[in-house]
């Protein structure tokens, strides 16, 4: 890699830092290709990105971004996944290190607060925003649903007797 790609590199890394709201590092230790693929893949699915970084380029990265404190967690075999979803990458990283035992959760960041691996597994085991809007849909609909109930009830039971005297008088 020549000093021109390093420095595009750099720099995408830089906007990426820039416009994301989550950023986890992770420690890929021996997945293989199609793991990798498949956790793309996930990611992509869920609104994330997943990316083998290189340390010394992430690292420069990094320097005047929100997520600078990351720093010191590249050392070694890294990468990050990242999502402007506060919490998307959080799940998908935590649910696939659950099930693959070659992916290792370092540490990461929400905004400007710096996460250990524990906040970054607390942060994954909070509901998606599609997941408090539908919430939230149904806590308002609910009272609804219950008045159109009580107010069509009494109709109904008007309904029922009519429908009673009929059939008595049917019957007779």
């Amino acid at each position: 890699m020549d000093r021109t790609q390093k420095e595009k590199l750099v720099a995408s890394l830089a906007d990426v830092f820039g416009s994301v709201n989550l950023v986890v590092v992770t420690r890929p230790l021996g997945l293989t290709v199609a793991e990798a693929t498949e956790l793309r893949r996930q990611m992509r699915d869920a609104g994330a990105r997943f990316k083998v970084t290189k340390n010394r380029l992430t690292r420069l990265a990094l320097k005047g971004t929100p997520f600078e404190p990351l720093s010191d967690l590249f050392s070694g075999p890294t990468a990050i996944a990242y999502s402007e979803d506060p919490i998307a990458a959080a799940k998908i990283a935590v649910k696939y290190a659950e099930s693959n035992s070659k992916l290792e959760i370092l540490g990461g960041a929400l905004f400007q607060d710096v996460l250990d691996s524990a906040g970054v597994n607390n942060l994954a085991k909070l509901p998606s925003l599609d997941e408090l809007r539908a919430r939230i849909v149904g806590m308002v609909n609910t009272p609804a649903t219950r008045i159109a109930g009580v107010l069509q009830a009494p109709g109904g039971q008007l309904a029922r007797v009519i429908q009673a005297y009929s059939a008595k008088g049917e019957a007779a």
